[in-house]
């Protein structure tokens, strides 16, 4: 989310929030200005005193105005401020402090919070753990209406909270295959459609890729800015499952059949030039960054975005870049050489082994700490940012959606699927938690780094994939044993910045 554009569009939510006043303070439970002031203490997992305003336009400014008893206190668990004066460790190994572990001193300790803001990540084991109250008997007892909250946030909600709720979210975010029709129709081929497995995509995009060069047309990116073919490898095998060591970090588990066919098929599209390989992409920026006539250079104002320059016939972007694109378009006759197209949006592709399984983001969760000392104002906050009346409010925000399907609507003019934003769960969380695992274990980003290198290899073909698999095994425990033996000491593996975990 850009912080910025964030803050403009909740400042001018809070002057229109005077005309719905009386609506939302009705929804839940009126504003007794009167009544004994009471604190209202809300967590969130990162923060700091100079940047609580934002914490405080995003989510409470609007509710301490409709209920003049409440004072809000926001605490963080985490403090930016405490390490960013730090000076650096020499040896580049610094144990930071671990997420759940301070979450939890804030729900239990002295003075504990009564409502957690918080990613979907964590919500499993919050409940496992018994750090939340339950909502659903508090839904029963008011009547709560949740019967429009869009499918894929409460069936994601219920997954990790053994099939009861434990948490409401006013929106979430997801993503959606874009499609330049024009590609398609250009190559005779039928346009994709809502439900396609990653394989009928990548055939999809064989078809529609052609060009050689510079002029390279390709079928499909996983971003519309193109990127490394790892990162790509790791994005298309997040919803499997898939380990890279054992829980117990003794060992080393990638040299087997489900790592051996993602490999494969990545490696496949970018041997094929189906998506865009480093030397592809730079053969784009040259071109882009040809010097005009009089050694000026022409200001492309799409940038590198490779859809919207029509580089790509399918990529995978989410909901906020539907308004980008419709900027572009109003404006095509202001780009050089830009020529607009139609396009529309299906679900994103997902893995026959994990269906209706996909890039969906539950990040502003809201639950009741089970310690609370004011449960009660608690679940009205709860109520009032999950209301159908904030949702109308929030829906006029261009980066996320509202949990409320009445509020799902295509802005200015837009027509698009816009049900393939709203299809896909999010992605099961795993049996370990793997923020835990590298938080315990600073060094152990080490036994992943010789994949990035090896998979180099594959894609230049001096190595097959059993043998770069078999390579990151044998590299990857020898890793994992030196970690062990020696936790906080320099690495024996090489560095590469960006890779994914």
């Amino acid at each position: 989310m850009e912080k910025g554009k964030q803050l403009g569009k909740w400042a001018a939510a809070l002057v229109s929030v005077t005309l719905l006043a009386g609506v939302l303070s009705a929804c839940s439970g009126g504003n007794d200005s009167s009544a004994e002031k009471r604190v209202l203490r809300i967590g969130v997992l990162y923060g700091s005193a100079d940047n609580e305003s934002y914490t405080r336009q995003q989510y409470t400014d609007t509710y301490e105005y409709t209920h003049k008893n409440i004072d809000i206190e926001i605490v963080s668990a985490i403090d930016y401020n405490d390490t960013r004066f730090e000076t650096p460790d020499p040896n580049g190994v610094v144990k930071q402090p671990d997420p759940y572990e301070e979450m939890t001193k804030m729900l239990t300790g002295d003075n504990p919070v009564d409502v957690i803001i918080f990613g979907y990540d964590y919500l499993k084991r919050l409940t496992q753990d018994n750090m939340l109250k339950q909502l659903d008997p508090l839904i029963a007892q008011d009547k709560f209406d949740i019967a429009d909250y869009v499918p894929t946030v409460i069936d994601g909600i219920k997954t990790a909270g053994d099939n009861n709720i434990y948490a409401l979210t006013p929106s979430f975010s997801s993503s959606a295959l874009y499609y330049n029709k024009s590609m398609f129709t250009e190559a005779g081929v039928d346009f994709p459609t809502d439900g396609m497995t990653w394989d009928q995509v990548f055939d999809l995009a064989r078809l529609v890729s052609k060009g050689d060069g510079e002029e390279r047309q390709f079928g499909l990116t996983m971003n519309r800015w193109g990127s490394d073919a790892y990162s790509d490898l790791m994005t298309y095998s997040a919803p499997l499952g898939l380990k890279k060591w054992d829980d117990k970090l003794e060992k080393m588990t990638v040299n087997e059949p489900g790592w051996q066919a993602v490999w494969e098929k990545i490696a496949g599209i970018y041997k094929d030039h189906i998506s865009p390989t480093q030397e592809d992409m730079q053969a784009f920026y040259n071109k882009l960054n040809q010097p005009n006539g009089d050694g000026s250079y022409y200001y492309n104002p799409i940038g590198n975005d490779l859809f919207l320059n029509g580089r790509v016939a399918m990529t995978i972007g989410e909901y906020n870049y539907t308004n980008e694109i419709k900027t572009t378009m109003d404006n095509a006759s202001k780009i050089k050489d830009f020529k607009p197209f139609e396009w529309d949006v299906v679900t994103p592709p997902t893995h026959a082994e994990a269906p209706g399984v996909g890039n969906v983001y539950l990040s502003d969760l809201m639950g009741i700490n089970a310690n609370a000392q004011n449960a009660d104002d608690a679940w009205d906050f709860i109520k009032f940012t999950n209301s159908k009346e904030w949702a109308e409010l929030k829906s006029r925000s261009m980066t996320e959606l509202s949990a409320r399907q009445e509020f799902i609507k295509p802005r200015d003019g837009l027509n698009f699927n816009i049900k393939a934003f709203t299809t896909l769960k999010p992605i099961p969380p795993q049996s370990v938690d793997l923020n835990k695992q590298y938080m315990e274990n600073p060094r152990l980003y080490e036994a992943e780094q010789p994949a990035y290198n090896l998979f180099q290899e594959v894609l230049q073909g001096t190595k097959t994939v059993p043998e770069a698999l078999a390579a990151w095994e044998t590299e990857g425990n020898k890793i994992l044993t030196d970690i062990k033996n020696n936790p906080t000491g320099s690495g024996v593996g090489i560095a590469k910045p960006g890779i994914r975990y």
